[in-house]
């Protein structure tokens, strides 16, 4: 696990202890991209015509059913590509608190502002 990773889920608790909503905003949204981001396609997404294995006549028609049947697979990141994922949440919250700024919303500006700086603080200490 990138140890930009562990410091942002690190920070979720003391943040919402704390009653931070921007940064406990922030952290679980960047927190949810990474996550995205490691998600592996599934043979039938990638185009395989392949069903799953049917099992049994349940309550539901071709249901897959066992131990592990819901886990997706996910792929390994590196340091780099978390932090270009951290930056890029940044980069929408920068260029959205603009577009606001623009439209007279301060408030949402400054809010979108807050949660760009509260990633970009666990940026800096790598």
């Amino acid at each position: 696990m990138s140890m930009l990773r562990k410091r942002l889920q690190a920070a979720l608790v003391p943040a919402m202890k704390a009653r931070d909503t921007s940064a406990v905003t922030a952290l679980r949204s960047a927190l949810a991209a990474i996550e995205n981001a490691a998600a592996v396609a599934s043979p039938a997404a990638a185009g395989d015509a392949a069903e799953p294995p049917v099992h049994g006549g349940g309550a539901f028609a071709k249901s897959t059913a066992g131990l592990g049947v819901s886990e997706v697979a996910r792929r390994a990141q590196d340091d780099t590509e978390v932090e270009r994922i951290v930056r890029a949440e940044i980069a929408e919250r920068l260029a959205a608190a603009d577009e606001y700024a623009r439209l007279e919303r301060p408030e949402q500006a400054q809010r979108l502002r807050a949660e760009a700086q509260a990633l970009a603080s666990h940026l800096g200490a790598a």
